[in-house]
């Protein structure tokens, strides 16, 4: 039996590494076209930050540990350029220019995702940077360097665009942010986005939200990104407008696309050829708030998807239920956390949603180092069930989100979470933690509205 996989960082590890210790016979071939697997995307904009750390800490385990300690076939510098789902093989080229063919039993892909690159006029010019693979946070980082960057412009305000402001700024270096949309953070409360804002522009950080870049342009001096309204210099542009998922192979083999173009599975990461998988950004998950399909690129999503996908191949019946959409992110000071859907979505996927927005503070009452925390919290007015959860705070949001996560995932009553037992102690809340004071607060106003 032989399981090949297409992909060597998260999903695709993950899969590889459990299919071996459950099956120590299995012939497995990891098939990646970088030089990089299995490490840290998510810590590329922290070690940015640091200009004597070697981009290659974020290397969780190296390739030579996955074929000496495990027994894998991992084949670098191999880009997989056709899959052939009637064959059962994949065909492409190495790194030398040589093509190959591998047949197999059971296929993964674990391909990933690609950063959206705007169709700009000057999109392609050197200086002008994505950030998504270990190479390209390399790139960033020397060029930071070479360049003697002063001044970066990064089109786009979501995660990495925040994290990268704050770790350039750290470096002394000037940032402008800019972007087509007026809203800074559309999935976020409006009371939530402006902590966002305001902590943006104390750490002066240039905010032009609603200026749509139409074209970057090479200067003397560096790169312009020009707007119909407003034009903005840098020596570096990021664009951090998001991500894709690598579908493309999986397109062209016949295989189903589902949400958002995402490769589309079942619970046990089967696609629509029962012998090929798909897990990690590549694929699809299926919601269980709104119990419909969704796209999630996150890292966890991945490593969960990889390992159910390994179990299956080996003879289990493992499931992965699904996700509810937990992310968080650091900007400067701030814990931006969210999880669930927004009151915008719940109405479009046919709830009748009730919001509400409190403040509360990161400890209890006249404790010392006290910071104010936002929650944001949606449920459904008919069910009385628990739909979302969003806040903001100096400390204790990333972490309380999970809370919510756990209701979520549970399909938990507004009623059911705001009657929680939640620890207490003067340093780490008040009384009533913020996320049982917002529940109390929906509940009140789900009850009114009746």
């Amino acid at each position: 039996m032989r399981f090949v996989v297409i992909g060597g960082d998260a999903a695709g590890m993950s899969a590889a590494s459990l299919a071996r210790r459950r099956d120590s016979r299995l012939e497995i071939i990891v098939l990646e076209q970088t030089f990089d697997v299995s490490y840290s995307a998510c810590g590329m904009p922290y070690n940015i930050a640091d200009p004597e750390r070697s981009m290659d800490d974020l290397v969780v385990r190296e390739a030579k540990v996955f074929r000496d300690k495990l027994g894998l076939d991992l084949r670098l510098g191999h880009r997989v350029t056709a899959v052939d789902p009637g064959q059962k093989q994949v065909t492409g080229v190495n790194v030398s220019g040589e093509s190959f063919t591998v047949g197999y039993d059971s296929l993964l892909l674990a391909t990933g995702a690609s950063p959206v690159v705007p169709e700009l006029p000057g999109a392609e010019t050197d200086g002008v940077q994505v950030l998504k693979s270990l190479e390209q946070g390399r790139d960033v980082k020397e060029s930071l360097i070479k360049r003697a960057v002063k001044r970066v412009v990064i089109v786009g305000m979501g995660y990495i665009a925040m994290e990268m402001a704050d770790v350039l700024r750290a470096r002394g270096i000037a940032v402008d942010m800019v972007k087509p949309r007026s809203r800074l953070l559309p999935w976020l409360d409006e009371q939530l986005a402006a902590e966002v804002y305001q902590e943006l522009e104390k750490n002066r950080v240039g905010v032009y939200a609603g200026h749509e870049p139409k074209r970057i342009e090479r200067t003397a001096s560096g790169l312009k990104c020009v707007c119909p309204d407003l034009e903005l210099d840098g020596e570096m542009v990021l664009l951090a407008v998001g991500v894709k998922p690598n579908s493309e192979l999986a397109a062209a083999a016949g295989i189903e696309l589902g949400a958002e173009g995402a490769v589309a599975i079942d619970g046990s990461m089967r696609t629509s050829h029962p012998d090929v998988y798909a897990a990690g950004d590549c694929a699809e998950a299926r919601h269980l708030v709104t119990g419909r399909k969704a796209w999630f690129p996150l890292a966890l999503v991945a490593n969960r998807g990889g390992r159910v996908a390994a179990e299956n191949v080996t003879g289990g019946k493992a499931v992965l239920e699904g996700i509810v959409g937990t992310a968080v992110f650091k900007v400067f000071d701030l814990e931006v956390a969210r999880t669930g859907i927004t009151a915008g979505d719940a109405a479009e996927y046919g709830f009748d949603p009730v919001s509400v927005t409190i403040t509360s503070q990161s400890k209890a009452h006249a404790h010392p180092g006290s910071w104010p925390i936002l929650v944001h919290m949606v449920g459904d007015r008919l069910s009385g069930r628990l739909l979302g959860a969003q806040m903001v705070g100096r400390e204790g949001a990333a972490h309380r989100i999970n809370a919510l996560a756990v209701a979520l995932h549970n399909k938990m009553q507004v009623s059911g979470f705001a009657e929680t037992d939640l620890a207490y102690a003067p340093p780490f809340g008040p009384v009533w933690d913020p996320t049982l004071i917002a529940a109390r607060q929906l509940l009140k106003k789900m009850q009114k509205d009746k």
